[in-house]
């Protein structure tokens, strides 16, 4: 499967990623911003649960690398928890080359991956969490349609709970379309 924004593309993981994927999972910063602690095994036993992973299908997950158009890999994004009865799933992403921040590249995979999850899928409601602290991820949400719907707290961490529901998003996405029209 390969989803495809203006600047980024959405492909199944691969071993390839592993390197990535495990320097990313080690740095204190990307691991605070994803409430967790960083990676605290080695790349081999890393590699021997990444290559496990790789093999087993999921039903209630959908896990991506991001990837620049010219093939760079700079970050994952997935929909998890995906309950097929009631058409609901969580997204979560992370950029994890820092080179890539703020520059549009998460919220066009954020774009993409939601095009999927309203259209392939036909999923009625998306939703996350992200720290309450970080703005710059809440600011890529807003902009991509999310809207804040709570609070919640868990291991110290507090954060922000936001959602988009398919009305909303083909509203975001035929406001879009027309301001393409009258360029």
């Amino acid at each position: 499967m390969i989803l495809q924004g203006s600047k980024i593309s959405l492909r199944a993981k691969k071993l390839s990623d592993a390197a990535n994927d495990y320097n990313w999972k080690k740095d204190a910063e990307l691991a605070h911003l994803d409430a967790t602690q960083p990676l605290n095994i080695s790349f081999e036993d890393y590699l021997y649960y990444y290559k496990n992973e790789l093999t087993l299908p999921f039903r209630s997950h959908v896990e991506l690398a991001i990837e620049t158009v010219d093939g760079k890999h700079i970050g994952n994004c997935s929909l998890y928890n995906i309950d097929e009865r009631i058409k609901e799933a969580e997204l979560g992403i992370m950029i994890g080359n820092r080179d890539y921040w703020c520059k549009g590249y998460g919220s066009d995979a954020i774009t993409a991956l939601l095009q999927y999850a309203f259209g392939d899928k036909d999923m009625k409601r998306v939703y996350l969490k992200t720290l309450a602290e970080n703005i710059r991820a809440q600011r890529c949400f807003s902009k991509c349609g999310f809207v804040p719907c709570g609070f919640s707290e868990k291991n110290g961490y507090k954060f922000m709970l936001m959602d988009i529901r398919q009305e909303e998003w083909n509203k975001v996405r035929a406001k879009k379309d027309s301001n393409i029209i009258n360029r």
